[in-house]
């Protein structure tokens, strides 16, 4: 059976005090207890223990769940308030329930949470609650399982078998019986199902689904992340065969109903190792001297069709996942590699958007629709900036002309208010075995932007067509991509952090802010600090989301704003090619509430393939320093934690820890309020944005983790940096101010949130 923790009664602390405490009150809420009945039921008899009882006692009298009936006589605070929500974990065990139904969080002891997981929907009863104090509650159902499923080491003895988990989803080992082990042996990684959580058992009961392999495998580690994340590894036979029943051929009546773009020049700019082209641009000078640009996107809707096995499969993945080594496709590879990928010298059906510009790069006139075209050339962005940067080749004349469009595009929306994110991306070189030889940053170029500002162009005007209407005329049922203002609280603790660097932003209006933001973003190019506050800085801008209710896109400065540019690889785009050309047609407003429902569908999946990908990221930078052991390496304290501080390592962006405990010459506290860690008696900081020398200790290949030990550090602070004092409604919960995590992901100052990274 599962382990237990022997411990007497003298050794009982507070929080379990507390908790049996609760179990007592609850079970009997019309029943009156002083601290010696109380004992007595607890079998406590140790002086200590009882005194302790009577402080927690009166602990949860403040906390409002119990009231004193009269002195030394408690009786349970009955409330019958319900909420629901969904519960998001902390590293210490407790949760907050994240709901539409209230406007603070609410707070959930250990105790409270009854076997309810990260993710889970859930029903909680809300306590009485001090005007004082944050909202606290338990659940009391559990209403959907995020999931069922896990990943993690088998430990198995003569006896029984236990899944270790390695994510952080579960903070329970899961009891398997020896007749559920599906041939997995002692050491291997296997994916495990939970099958029974008995009510007063602490593990849950599993059986063995699937074995992995053997922990630190490359197919056994990505397979195991993918598992992880629920991303499927094949398509079903079903939905291959559907997809492979469509024919090569255009029907020549389908490109009767088309505007011809066959004869235009037109060509795509993608990267060197895509596979699929899902945009591609024409060009041509008109008589009148302006320019007509075609954004010409793959039609997936033509071959895809709503309800279809091909649909239902898409809808169901949602995007495209890109891990280091793979690619989990949305769509079959006879559809995003073949029928639909926009192909040099081959016709390809799209859903276009044609736009006539004048050398301003002004929209002059526009048009909406479905078109053949043939692709005369494929790019990749390193032959399209070569010619940008003087180079001769095909079609320089157009790509010189695109990108000065480009440029002007790009220009009148920074001085829109449109805020220049331009983040570093970690790309490694693999051999064929998937182990990462070198690591590499991918930066945005001219050719990038070029490319990006015209899809932009497409997205907006596609969501203007639909969304913005007459005056006294509803809009439409329509997919928009939103992005809400930055939350005020947010940005004051952003403001706060960058000032010790030297930094700040203005925060008075909207276009203050992002022209404030872009300004320190160009202050940080090239210095040690520019990767962390960029991080830091998307994360303190909202979530971009889909959603048929519009409210605008903040980072672009765009009142109108959709993703139509690549339904190869995101169903979102699908939807709209779908109801733009309902609305093209003279259709009625589609279902609404059915649409949003989509669109939540979209943004979960969005950020499940954003968690997957960043994990691949993680799992290969601890691979590739995993044969550095001893080697020391210049970094950036890039978070700070109660149990260390973290270091990106500033040649190769690896990030690992430095534990608490493993630094010398002192007794070392967290502080909290400034970010930073502090000797007791020297007074010697380790701070965010320091410069240290780390040596590589420890590469965990299973846990995707790496611990450095200091070797020194160029940091001459001997006090704490001054800020300005915490709110103590912030205080009270330290641990979400700091994210979850078995070990952390608490660094830099990472706060979680409803919405804590921008996208496009």
């Amino acid at each position: 059976m599962p382990r237990k923790e022997k411990k007497t009664k003298r050794d009982i602390g507070k929080k379990e005090i507390r908790r049996m405490l609760y179990d007592i009150f609850s079970a009997n809420p019309n029943e009156h207890f002083n601290y010696k009945q109380l004992a007595q039921r607890l079998g406590i008899k140790n002086m200590n223990a009882k005194q302790l009882i009577m402080t927690v006692l009166y602990e949860m009298k403040n906390d409002n769940m119990l009231s004193e009936e009269s002195t030394g006589q408690f009786k349970f605070k009955i409330s019958t308030v319900y909420v629901t929500g969904i519960i998001d974990l902390t590293a210490k065990g407790t949760a907050y329930l994240v709901s539409d139904e209230c406007k603070e969080d609410v707070f959930i002891p250990q105790v409270g949470l009854n076997h309810a997981l990260n993710g889970d929907k859930v029903k909680v009863l809300l306590y009485a609650r001090s005007s004082r104090r944050r909202p606290e509650g338990e659940v009391v159902e559990i209403l959907e399982r995020k999931k069922e499923t896990f990943v993690g080491i088998i430990q198995c003895s003569k006896q029984y078998a236990f899944l270790v988990p390695t994510g952080k989803q579960l903070p329970y080992d899961i009891f398997i019986p020896l007749n559920e082990l599906n041939g997995a042996k002692d050491g291997e990684k296997a994916i495990v199902k939970i099958t029974e959580w008995p009510e007063n058992q602490k593990n849950p009961i599993g059986k063995v689904l699937q074995v992995l392999g053997t922990p630190g495998d490359n197919d056994t580690e990505m397979n195991a992340i993918m598992a992880e994340f629920e991303l499927p590894v094949q398509f079903p036979t079903t939905v291959e065969k559907a997809a492979k029943k469509i024919k090569d051929a255009i029907p020549e009546e389908e490109i009767k109903n088309r505007k011809d773009f066959r004869d235009i020049t037109t060509f795509t700019i993608d990267p060197k190792d895509a596979k699929d082209f899902d945009d591609a641009l024409s060009f041509r000078k008109l008589k009148n001297g302006n320019y007509e640009v075609g954004i010409h996107i793959a039609d997936v809707s033509f071959y895809v069709t709503p309800d279809s096995t091909l649909d239902k499969e898409a809808y169901n993945r949602a995007t495209s996942v890109y891990l280091v080594d793979r690619t989990i496709p949305m769509l079959p590879e006879h559809l995003s590699n073949g029928l639909c990928s926009l192909r040099p010298n081959e016709e390809k059906l799209c859903f276009s958007a044609v736009f006539e510009l004048n050398e301003n790069a002004e929209v002059i006139k526009q048009w909406f629709g479905r078109t053949v075209i043939k692709s005369d050339r494929r790019f990749t962005y390193e032959e399209a900036q070569a010619m940008i940067e003087g180079e001769d080749g095909d079609f320089k004349t157009e790509i010189i002309t695109l990108n000065d469009l480009a440029q002007k595009l790009r220009a009148a929306r920074f001085q829109n208010g449109a805020i220049a994110f331009d983040r570093i991306e970690v790309r490694f070189d693999i051999d064929e075995k998937g182990k990462p030889t070198g690591v590499y940053f991918k930066r945005s170029k001219e050719a990038n932007k070029l490319i990006e500002e015209f899809m932009l162009l497409a997205n907006k005007k596609v969501a203007e067509r639909i969304g913005k209407t007459k005056e006294g005329q509803k809009a439409k049922t329509f997919v928009y991509r939103i992005h809400e203002q930055p939350n005020t609280e947010k940005l004051e603790d952003f403001g706060r952090f960058i000032a010790k660097f030297g930094y700040k932003i203005r925060t008075t209006s909207p276009r203050q802010l992002s022209s404030s933001m872009n300004k320190l973003m160009e202050d940080v190019q090239n210095r040690p600090e520019q990767n962390m506050i960029e991080t830091l800085a998307i994360r303190t801008m909202a979530k971009a989301v889909y959603s048929t209710v519009n409210v605008g896109h903040y980072g672009l400065a765009f009142d109108y704003y959709s993703h139509f540019t690549s339904p190869i690889r995101r169903y979102p785009d699908v939807m709209t090619h779908r109801l733009l050309q309902r609305y093209l047609d003279g259709g009625r407003s589609a279902n609404a509430e059915k649409y949003e429902e989509m669109c939540k569908h979209c943004s979960d999946m969005e950020q499940v393939a954003s968690n997957a990908e960043r994990a691949s990221i993680k799992y290969k930078q601890v691979e590739f320093m995993s044969d550095k052991l001893g080697e020391n390496f210049m970094g950036t304290i890039s978070g700070v934690t109660q149990w260390g501080f973290y270091v990106e390592l500033n040649d190769t962006k690896c990030e690992g820890l430095v534990s608490i405990n493993e630094l010398e010459g002192d007794y070392y506290e967290f502080d909290e309020e400034n970010y930073c860690i502090v000797g007791r008696h020297h007074r010697k900081v380790y701070q965010l944005g320091d410069q240290v020398l780390v040596k590589v200790a420890k590469a965990n290949l299973v846990a995707r983790q790496l611990d450095f030990a200091l070797v020194e550090s160029e940091s001459k602070n001997t006090t704490p940096a001054v800020t300005p004092q915490t709110p103590a409604s912030r205080r009270e919960k330290p641990e979400r101010k700091f994210r979850r995590g078995r070990r952390g992901d608490a660094a830099s100052g990472r706060k979680s949130g409803k919405g804590n990274r921008k996208k496009k």
